[in-house]
């Protein structure tokens, strides 16, 4: 690389501040002068030979009498070579730049600047580097020219080619393109012309991205206008064709399409009348219309609804009755109910469908059972599920003046049954969500009341649809959380946990033969045991339901695939001792009647989800201290049976034989394992007064026995729920005598036939009867001056 220098020279000369802008040398600009020391500076450069100013850009515009510190220290040495002056004073001037300078120092401030600079010529270089860097400036220049459709003028073309003055081809191109002032200066102020071109092609560069962007977007906007005008004409030409045929256009023969349709349709007179008004609409209105689509989709919405089209239902209950006891075992109560309705049906063929909430834990079978009695009856079945549903227009729909408006999930359901009287089943209804879209509780209102479902309008087709013949069967975990008005127009039928007998019945007929099929097995391959069946039921699962309980069988029967796929041909055996290898070890420890007591300790019985349990209440006496202790995670209800059991003893504690000092002197501590399980609820209420008479007597109560029943202060004992689930608990852990209130003898009913032939079941009315039977000798007592009335047992009081 070669570079030459020239002599440097100093001299004085005005200078003019610019705003916004920046004057390379070679290039000329017109300018307009108006601050009164810019006019001084001009008509100081007039008065001399040569006419030559300095041009120096401010650096913040909105200064308006910069010094020294406000201007660049590069600017370009400039010629002027026209002036013109207005009636305000200004003048409009027009300078050449002849060379860059750099300014040394403001001499004078008044009446104009005048400073002391020196020419910064920029160092010549040759080589291949910088003429590599001339030769793709200018190819990116000529791009993004062409692209910008720039008139260039000759001298810029003759220059470009010419390599004998690069900085000359830098500055001219640069005025080309609307570069701002910062870059102007960058470009200004290059040390070396191999720098100044490396800026101008990064600049370039950038400005050649913006321009093509520009121009790929205008050209995508070009092709879809003359993409639609193509298409407007070949529609012209394609209707003045089909007019010349005498055929019709494709919009005439789709309008026809949908009243060929509407003559055919069965629909009522308001349905009917409000179709064809549509229809003659939709005719006026041009395809290229947005409205044409959404009367068009309306129309064929409308008419695919089945207005009075209805499957004829199977009144025959002898062949809904197996049905029903082939999908599903047990489950008496809901079964009954819909044979019930079939009679109906058949005495009354207009009777209105009742509308079922099935209510029980996960896994019982709520769901397939609304596809049973669908087959049952011989009717249509859709389900959607309404778990975190929030917005009403899901369940009524949208109104057809929204964009991509759609029909309710209800009217979408019906249209997909075909008929009128589906069994449409709403899972999950207790799940429903609710926020400021709405509250589809209260849609559902209207749907699930026979009284207003007959003119049931959806927001979208918005005309009156019957859904009084549609049986809707709703399935919940819980009515806690559904509105009292909602659950008050539902026929609510319970689900219970199943028995250990049961499951064990629903894995023989359906689990077992489900899953070898799944696996490809046969049932002379895996073979179960019942007694491998009863342990995976009490170990590995504790659930109402059967989910858990299929996934074990389908884990076992797995295992036996995998033995039958490498290569061997001997029964695949599933007996008690194999269950751990197989499936594990046990996830579950059933609670075992515990042989004996000590003082202070009492059965009694719980329900939960996932069934009935035996629960210990433990107590204990904490000498020289006081109050009244309760561990185990109880629940309000539950503290407070306890409260009232020991005010119960206290204040009969002489006719128990207990000294009333013990209460003053002794603190009481109640646990009720296990810790980490809540509980809760009032029928613990005789187990807590067995426990704590136990501990004040010190004498033991029978471990033979459980107990269940909500206590008052004066020893009543009042009735409670669960009952099937906790008997069938105290019968799993071999306890088989159980106390529960008198009120609760009609419970008995709901138990298998076996269970309540090996139970012995002890009714009693008040807690001096518990604590007789509980507490083996503890003499009978008297309270409040009465004889409490001996305890009855079972077959006394169904007798």
């Amino acid at each position: 690389m070669t570079v030459k220098k020239e002599n440097e020279k100093i001299f004085s000369l005005p200078i003019l501040p610019m705003k916004n802008t920046a004057l390379l040398p070679y290039l000329v600009m017109p300018l307009s002068v108006g601050r009164p020391r810019s006019v001084a500076a001009v008509e100081a450069a007039l008065t001399s030979e040569d006419k030559e100013i300095v041009l120096l850009s401010q650096r913040d515009a909105s200064t308006e009498n910069p010094t020294q510190g406000d201007l660049y220290t590069f600017g370009t040495k400039a010629v002027i070579r026209k002036i013109s002056r207005t009636s305000e004073g200004h003048m409009e001037v027009l300078v050449l730049g002849i060379e860059r300078v750099m300014l040394l120092k403001i001499e004078e401030d008044e009446p104009f600047l005048m400073g002391r600079v020196q020419p910064a010529p920029m160092p010549e270089e040759y080589g291949a580097e910088v003429e590599a860097l001339r030769r793709s400036v200018v190819e990116i220049a000529g791009k993004a020219i062409e692209l910008a459709q720039v008139q260039v003028p000759f001298e810029v073309q003759t220059l470009a080619a010419d390599n004998t003055e690069p900085m000359r081809v830098v500055f001219l191109l640069a005025s080309l393109f609307s570069l701002d002032l910062q870059k102007e200066q960058t470009l200004l102020e290059a040390q070396s012309v191999s720098d100044a071109y490396r800026l101008l092609h990064n600049y370039l560069s950038h400005e050649l991205q913006v321009l093509e962007i520009r121009s790929k977007i205008s050209n995508q906007a070009r092709e879809e206008m003359t993409k639609e005008q193509r298409e407007y004409m070949l529609r012209q030409q394609l209707r003045a064709i089909q007019q010349e045929l005498g055929e019709k256009n494709p919009e005439q023969a789709e309008v026809d399409q949908l009243r060929e349709r509407l003559e055919k349709a069965d629909l009522p007179d308001e349905v009917r009348k409000e179709a064809e008004r549509e229809l003659k609409r939709l005719e006026r209105l041009p395809s290229a219309s947005p409205d044409h689509h959404v009367v068009r989709t309306w129309l064929e919405f409308v008419l695919e609804l089945p207005w009075r089209t209805k499957t004829d239902d199977n009144l025959d209950v002898a062949n809904a009755r197996e049905v029903l006891d082939t999908d599903h075992f047990d489950l008496k109560e809901v079964k009954a109910r819909i044979l019930e309705h079939l009679g109906v049906l058949k005495m009354n063929p207009t009777a209105k469908a009742p509308i079922l909430c099935l209510v029980g834990p996960p896994g019982v079978g709520k769901t397939s059972l609304g596809q049973s009695i669908a087959r049952s009856l011989g009717r249509k079945f859709e389900r959607f599920s309404l778990g975190g549903l929030h917005d009403e227009a899901e369940l009524r729909g949208h109104r057809r003046t929204y964009i991509g408006a759609m029909p309710g999930r209800l009217i979408q359901a019906m249209r997909r049954a075909g008929a009128n009287n589906p069994v449409i089943m709403l899972d999950e209804v207790d799940k429903l969500g609710r926020d400021y879209r709405g509250d589809p509780a209260s849609a559902l209102l209207e749907v699930l009341d026979p009284e207003q479902n007959n003119t049931f309008r959806d927001n979208y087709i918005d005309m009156p649809f019957d859904l009084s013949k549609v049986m809707f069967v709703t399935t919940a975990n819980t009515l806690d959380t559904i509105p009292r008005p909602l659950l008050d127009r539902m026929e609510v039928l319970r689900l219970p946990g199943y028995t250990e007998e049961e499951k064990i019945e629903i894995a023989k007929r359906y689990l077992i033969p489900r899953q070898l099929k799944e696996t490809g097995l046969t049932a002379e391959q895996c073979v179960i045991t019942p007694e491998a069946l009863q342990e995976i039921i009490r170990r590995y699962t504790r659930e109402a339901g059967l989910r858990r309980l299929e996934r074990q069988i389908a884990k076992v029967a797995r295992k036996a695939a995998l033995h039958f796929a490498e290569g061997k041909q001997e029964p695949f055996e599933v007996r008690p001792d194999r269950l751990i290898d197989l499936l594990g070890p046990e996830p579950f420890m059933p609670e075992e009647a515990r042989k004996s007591v000590p003082p202070g300790v009492a059965t009694g019985l719980a329900w939960t989800e996932v069934g009935g349990d035996v629960l210990y209440i433990e107590t204990a006496l904490l000498p020289e201290t006081k109050g009244f202790t309760l561990t185990g995670q109880l629940g309000e209800v539950m503290q407070e049976s306890a409260k009232a059991a020991q005010s119960y003893i206290w204040s009969h504690a002489r006719e128990l034989g207990i000294e009333p000092a013990k209460f003053k002197d002794f603190g009481v501590h109640v646990h009720v394992p296990a810790g980490a399980t809540p509980k809760d609820g009032p029928s613990a209420g005789i187990t807590m007064t067995v426990a704590l008479t136990s501990l004040y007597t010190r004498c033991p109560a029978r471990p033979d026995i459980a107990m269940t029943g909500e206590v008052t202060l004066t020893g009543l004992v009042l009735p409670i729920g669960g009952v099937k689930e906790k008997v069938l608990a105290a019968r799993r852990s071999g306890i088989k005598h159980v106390i529960m209130p008198k009120a609760n003898a009609k419970d008995l009913y709901d138990l298998p036939d076996e269970a309540r032939n090996e139970m012995q079941f002890t009714f009693v009315e008040h807690v001096s009867q518990v604590l007789e039977i509980a507490i083996p000798g503890l003499a009978a007592r008297q309270c409040n001056g009465e004889e409490r009335n001996r305890a009855e047992t079972v077959e006394e009081v169904l007798t």
